[in-house]
């Protein structure tokens, strides 16, 4: 029986590494494109966009966005959510740990 629950915990670490990865590489791309000045009308922009949305929903407007040229953005707060995230996702990884005994 021990066997068992070694390959269940076991697959827990991958499954927070692959969320996190998913959700940080998400927010990543945002930030790029609204860096780059990306056309918000173009689908791909605009799916980007509405997928990050609710992960940034409890950063928004922690601080403040500036524009350069009016076009270009910086996203302090889609920035803290990256390490946020980080945070939450190391964090959780380490509580697996402790519940493992590692």
């Amino acid at each position: 029986m021990e066997p068992r629950k070694s390959r269940q915990r076991s697959f827990i670490i991958p499954l927070i590494n692959t969320i996190v990865g998913i959700v940080e590489a998400i927010i990543g791309i945002r930030i790029i494109l609204k860096l780059f000045g990306a056309n918000p009308n173009a689908p791909f922009v605009q799916w980007l966009y509405a997928t990050s949305g609710p992960l940034l929903a409890p950063f928004q407007g922690i601080f403040p966005s500036p524009e350069l040229d009016g076009r270009f953005v910086i996203e302090f707060s889609a920035l803290f959510a990256l390490i946020i995230y980080s945070i939450i996702g190391s964090l959780l990884i380490k509580v697996v740990h402790l519940i493992r005994g590692d």
